[in-house]
């Protein structure tokens, strides 16, 4: 397990004083990258074989909005590994070492140079650090887009702010802008998002938003006629 502690500050904050989902996913995901320095020789594996992990789903449950100025701590464990795919939980828990944050994610080994799935040998899988799967609900990574036409919206540009240094958006600034196409009064307290092609800068995104029920929506984003990723949000 690695861990990374936190404060909710100013910058972390909504216009009521509670921490954004997006900083709570920006926590979660470095966290989970900086996990790979507890594992050196994972790290030795990657860097030799000039490979990165990359996010290819990840399912949240908010159990409670923490409130500015409170101490979390974050940690991550692998409990799941295959030749292509890792799979984590990382939880957010608060002072009290009470969970805020239920999450899991499947992450996939990627070649940097060919941005191809590459196989991760034996004896490095061997070498990672498995421990207990953690308790929540567990969904499908898999989000079916309705059969139904959705409400196609404004098309959105991929800025320069966006990316991270994989040279992609980074992973939580998709759930932000679809956070921005519902409702003002909408509480996200579920997510799943599936990753499928990185959106690079300057790319245009074009979401469409579909109205499942009172309490749930999804977004797909696209890149022309393929999808870059589909996130569902929930407020029960």
């Amino acid at each position: 397990m690695y861990s990374l502690k936190y404060k909710v500050t100013t910058s972390t904050c909504d216009s009521n004083g509670r921490l954004k989902l997006y900083s709570a996913l920006q926590m979660m995901q470095d966290c989970s990258e900086m996990w790979i320095d507890s594992e050196p020789k994972v790290k030795d594996y990657f860097e030799q074989q000039d490979m990165s992990q990359l996010l290819a789903a990840r399912q949240v449950e908010v159990i409670r909005v923490p409130d500015y100025k409170e101490e979390l701590t974050v940690a991550t464990s692998v409990y799941g590994m295959k030749p292509m795919f890792g799979f984590r939980n990382t939880f957010i828990y608060d002072a009290e070492g009470n969970p805020c944050y239920k999450t899991w994610s499947m992450g996939a080994f990627v070649d940097k140079t060919a941005g191809k799935l590459k196989r991760v040998d034996e004896a490095t899988m061997q070498s990672i650090t498995l421990e207990p799967q953690l308790e929540m609900t567990y969904k499908d990574r898999r989000i079916i887009l309705p059969k139904t036409e959705g409400d196609v919206l404004e098309p959105i540009r991929v800025l320069r702010a966006d990316i991270d240094y994989n040279k992609h958006m980074n992973n939580a600034n998709y759930v932000r802008m679809a956070m921005e196409l519902l409702p003002d009064n909408f509480e996200v307290q579920g997510l799943r998002v599936e990753y499928r092609i990185a959106a690079k800068c300057g790319d245009i995104l074009f979401p469409t938003v579909y109205h499942i029920s009172e309490d749930t929506y999804i977004v797909s984003l696209s890149l022309g006629k393929e999808v870059s990723a589909i996130i569902e949000l929930q407020s029960h």
